[in-house]
């Protein structure tokens, strides 16, 4: 079974959205919720916020993604940066290599990170377009 776990922001005034509706899919995820709630540099936030269209390299097909974070943060007294943030094990955002892997692992490895990399040049250009900067946060960012 997955993680999933409920959220209960304690600043209300900051989150953006229905606050019942925080629902995080990995500790990691948490973890951030609980720093966007409590970092007093951080203006406004919201988890999975808006869905972004992409082309599926497996299909061909349009598809949606969902990045995790949207926020607002304090970089001095004049300047706000909107930042699109999304949370991935750093495997998954680098191309993966046979090794020692069955071919099958490989496989499934390979098709996350293709998947993941069309999301990513998406959200890049949604957030070009839209003066948002676009992170993607792993768990060397976040330990």
């Amino acid at each position: 079974m997955a993680y999933r776990n409920k959220f209960n922001p304690k600043n209300l005034k900051k989150y953006i959205g229905n606050p019942d509706s925080i629902m995080c899919r990995s500790l990691w995820e948490r973890k951030f919720c609980k720093f966007l709630d409590e970092n007093s540099s951080i203006i406004r936030w919201s988890f999975e916020p808006i869905k972004i269209p992409y082309i599926s390299p497996i299909d061909g097909k349009e598809h949606n993604y969902i990045p995790d974070f949207l926020l607002e943060k304090r970089k001095n007294s004049s300047e706000i940066e909107v930042m699109l943030v999304e949370i991935k094990p750093e495997k998954q955002t680098k191309e993966p290599s046979m090794g020692r892997k069955r071919k099958k692992t490989y496989l499934n490895e390979s098709l996350t990170y293709e998947i993941n990399k069309q999301k990513w040049i998406a959200a890049k250009k949604f957030c070009d377009r839209n003066g948002i900067n676009f992170k993607i946060l792993t768990e060397k960012d976040l330990f």
